[in-house]
């Protein structure tokens, strides 16, 4: 089996647009040639579902009480990727504990060679699933907008994911901004703090623009890379993925789901039992 490149796409605060960034990120990667999985792994209220118009009949619910395989969940999202499906507005699954989390995460092994890329699309904020998830990927993006509150927040999740996880890489997406010069000043503003008082490292993954067709995309529950592709969202998102496709994928001999599932647990060897 080859690796997979496992990306969490996470943000220290809510309506910065993080599912979109998801969801169009995984169908550029797609239109690339990648066999994507996109997880919803906002494990509350998760909404990739709905900003599809989606209707799945089962989730991960389904699967962590045993009824159905991993598999027998996914369905077919834009650009032919496949989707986990969250189990949404079920308190239940909102309150997990990381152990329960690997029980979802060991139905991976069963998807075999099936994808090159997955994308992890975790709740907003500093949620234990947060920290699970990001730990559990190979690359986290930060997705940020120029909101001084966004700003702050997502240096309290970085400092969160370092302290907690032991995350040192990660990866900064300016989102909403009106231009690549806005983005960088936004990540610059980020990274001077995060050097300052954090052992980090940031790399700066390139801005989305504010976009009236993108919200034309929501408003139908359709991925704005498939609906305008010739808008500049569309083009943003595109040369983000090609960003993406660059970053290294695991460099285990046990690369594919077995190192996301070891990681997720921090223990290692226990992806033979799932």
């Amino acid at each position: 089996m080859k690796p997979v490149n496992v990306i969490a796409v996470t943000s220290g605060k809510g309506g910065v647009g993080k599912s979109n960034v998801s969801v169009n990120l995984a169908c550029q990667l797609a239109k690339l040639g990648r066999r994507v999985l996109l997880m919803d792994a906002d494990l509350g209220l998760g909404n990739i579902d709905i900003l599809l118009g989606l209707r799945p009949t089962k989730t991960l619910a389904d699967v962590i009480a045993g009824r159905v395989h991993l598999r027998d969940i996914l369905i077919e999202g834009p650009c032919g990727i496949r989707i986990v499906p969250a189990a949404s507005g079920i308190k239940r699954m909102a309150e997990m504990q990381p152990s329960e989390h690997a029980r979802i995460v060991q139905g991976f092994a069963d998807l075999g060679d099936d994808f090159d890329v997955m994308i992890v699309d975790t709740a907003a904020g500093v949620s234990d699933s947060v920290v699970t998830f990001t730990r559990a990927s190979t690359h986290v993006l930060v997705v940020l907008t120029e909101e001084p509150t966004s700003l702050a927040d997502a240096y309290g999740l970085i400092k969160v994911l370092k302290r907690d996880a032991g995350i040192s890489n990660f990866n900064v997406l300016s989102n909403m901004v009106s231009g690549d010069r806005s983005g960088r000043a936004v990540f610059n503003r980020l990274n001077e703090v995060a050097q300052r008082f954090l052992d980090v490292n940031l790399r700066y993954a390139g801005a989305v623009p504010r976009d009236e067709f993108l919200k034309k995309a929501v408003s139908r529950q359709k991925a704005v890379s498939e609906l305008y592709p010739a808008t500049d969202a569309t083009a943003a998102f595109k040369r983000l993925a090609a960003v993406v496709d660059r970053w290294a994928p695991p460099t285990t001999a046990r690369g594919h789901i077995e190192f996301f599932v070891e990681r997720l647990l921090g223990v290692p060897n226990l992806a033979g039992v799932a």
